[in-house]
């Protein structure tokens, strides 16, 4: 602001007919050297001693004599390019000089530049940053030095290299496990059949190096070995094995080593922990067919096992018997008549036991007695009788 207010003096001590204070008269360019005064003393103007002008404020030293001529060692009057150029009439001027405001930094008490020390304290604290290295338990990390070349590994603790960029260290945890989702996708079955199956692979990291620098993608390798395995293994089962659950386990350990085997043998540095199957569905148009299927297999299902239980009951049935004959002809064998009549005996209970009629061989007795009837008015005598000893009671 103080520029500012020097230049809006200049017009009005000119049109006043004033001296310039910048060294030269404002209207009249004659004069005996009476515009050479101080400022502010009119003597030294009147002599015409030849003594400086007045001195520009802006420029330490400047202003010129009034002759006109700048004496040895004296300033040009500043123009208003310079003044917002920062500049003097010799050049740019020094940061935090006289010319205008600027940042200087203190001095050391010897007079030197605190900057080398500066950037001497900022490389010591970049180093010990990038130089130490805490590898926590269940990580490992590797170095590389130069724009990629691998130099060596580090466990669990605290490791020293060189400060980045030299050296770079990268680090990752080789004990948790990692999952893999596979979304749903068509699998063509053994027996031509398609099922919509989705499932999960878990897997961990058992060699670092060659995790990080063998394979480009190695995340990408194993979703794309595990949908390999996973077609390998149900091509060789049925639909309905697949489906049911049956051989679920066996899918899911021959995807496993199928794995392991394809990953080995690319030196991608990983484990396969386990396959998961999360959902084996037939396609979706054929959704509302195939649950007709499966209810008719079933109802065929139930009807054999019903089937195989009344086969099992007629076997043990027919075996009892067997026993029981073999049985009974060891006692024949033993005493055949006694047997004979026993048998006939027995076969003629169970068969007149069925009948109405009773029959009767001895002397004196009618050969044939309606008993049944005669059993049948005693039992409802019996009931009036004690119908009728009932209301009399009451």
């Amino acid at each position: 602001m103080r520029i500012f207010d020097g230049l809006k003096h200049i017009p009005g001590l000119a049109m006043a007919g004033k001296k310039n204070p910048w060294g030269k008269p404002a209207g009249n360019g004659g004069g005996s050297g009476s515009d050479g005064g101080d400022g502010g003393d009119g003597a030294g103007g009147e002599t015409g001693s030849g003594d400086d002008g007045p001195r520009n404020p802006w420029l330490p030293g400047g202003g010129a004599g009034a002759s006109g001529q700048r004496k040895p060692g004296g300033r040009r009057s500043a123009s208003i390019e310079d003044i917002f150029k920062n500049r003097g009439p010799e050049g740019p001027r020094r940061a935090g000089g006289g010319g205008g405001p600027g940042l200087r930094l203190p001095e050391r008490p010897g007079g030197g530049s605190w900057v080398p020390v500066l950037l001497v304290g900022l490389a010591v604290i970049w180093t010990a940053f990038t130089s130490v290295h805490f590898v926590q338990p269940g990580e490992e990390a590797t170095v590389t030095r130069f724009g990629g070349k691998y130099v060596g590994s580090f466990g669990p603790g605290t490791n020293v290299s060189y400060p980045w960029p030299i050296s770079v260290v990268e680090k990752e945890n080789v004990v948790a496990i990692r999952t893999e989702d596979v979304p749903s996708k068509l699998i063509l079955t053994g027996d031509q059949n398609l099922v919509d199956l989705s499932y999960s692979v878990r897997w961990n990291i058992n060699n670092l190096p060659l995790f990080q620098f063998q394979l480009e993608d190695p995340v990408e390798t194993v979703r794309e070995v595990a949908e390999t395995a996973m077609r390998s293994s149900v091509a060789e089962k049925t639909l309905d094995t697949v489906i049911s659950g049956a051989g679920r386990a066996d899918i899911q350990a021959n995807v496993q080593t199928r794995m392991q085997a394809i990953l080995d043998g690319y030196g991608a540095g990983i484990n396969v922990q386990g396959i998961d199957i999360d959902k084996t569905d037939p396609p979706e148009p054929v959704v509302e067919a195939f649950n007709d299927v499966l209810a008719a297999q079933q109802d065929a299902e139930r009807e054999l096992n019903g089937a195989r239980r009344y086969s099992q009951r007629l076997l043990a049935r027919a075996e009892g018997d067997a026993e029981q004959f073999n049985q009974i002809y060891s006692e024949y064998r033993l005493a055949p008549e006694v047997t004979r009549r026993r048998l006939y005996y027995e076969t003629m209970e169970a068969v007149l036991s069925r009948t109405d009629k009773t029959v009767i061989d001895a002397d004196g007795v009618t050969p044939y007695l309606p008993l049944r009837e005669v059993e049948r008015r005693g039992r409802a005598q019996a009931g009036d009788a004690s119908r009728t000893t009932n209301d009399g009671g009451q």
